[in-house]
């Protein structure tokens, strides 16, 4: 058996081992990922459809915003350990109960079923559309990441300004807004993933999860605008 005799063969072999290994890692995060978030999108359907049936009112929305910093601080306090899991599906069912009350608003209009079936439609595609992308083309979103945290935080401000003025046009730019870059993160995320930058199973499953819901609740908004479906 041949055996390597120099420095610079030792190194490249050392080399080749620890970038399998990369790999190896990235591929279980990846598929842990995956496994997870069909875990508790299904969760979160179903939570959604107890609201739905109890005809659940809306939540105060400083009411959702303080539980779901505060499941999301927890889920990122224990994403290390089994408890981790708990916090991931803690936080997805309770988004999944705050779908219900939208959902039963959007079906009781005119074309709402269809809509609600459109903006499914969309999010999967988008989902499956950009996570091929990564997959397939292999190429290194992190230089997203900065613009993108930039850019959810002044959606955020701006939607929370929207609570109190009330503008139409501004809640629509934020769905607007949020819809494109939700998407990106879904992007970025599947991205760090495949290249190593994301190592936690948990929190690229809450990263990805909560895009989703973005993705939907929005797409779920301007498809209704456009439709003239909130009449």
């Amino acid at each position: 058996m041949h055996q390597p005799n120099t420095i610079t063969e030792r190194t490249s072999n050392m080399s080749h081992g620890a970038t399998g290994a990369s790999l190896i890692n990235s591929n279980k995060v990846l598929k842990n990922t995956y496994m997870l978030l069909a875990l508790t999108l299904a969760f979160s359907a179903m939570a959604s459809g107890v609201a739905m049936a109890m005809n659940m009112a809306p939540l105060n929305p400083w009411i959702t915003l303080i539980v779901y910093f505060g499941l999301l601080f927890a889920v990122h306090k224990t994403e290390n350990s089994a408890m981790g899991i708990v916090m991931v599906f803690a936080l997805t069912g309770f988004l999944g109960l705050t779908l219900g009350p939208m959902l039963n608003y959007f079906i009781a209009t005119d074309a709402g079923s269809q809509i609600v079936m459109l903006a499914l439609g969309g999010t999967a595609a988008i989902f499956f559309g950009l996570s091929a992308l990564a997959l397939i083309t292999q190429k290194d979103f992190s230089f997203m990441g900065k613009f993108l945290f930039t850019g959810l935080l002044v959606a955020f401000i701006a939607g929370i300004a929207n609570i109190f003025f009330q503008i139409p046009a501004l809640h629509l730019a934020v769905s607007s807004m949020f819809l494109v870059l939700s998407s990106g993160v879904l992007l970025y995320q599947t991205s760090e993933i495949i290249h190593g930058g994301e190592t936690n199973y948990i929190r690229a499953t809450v990263t990805l999860y909560v895009s989703l819901y973005n993705i939907f609740a929005n797409l779920l908004m301007l498809l209704s605008a456009f439709t003239g479906g909130d009449d």
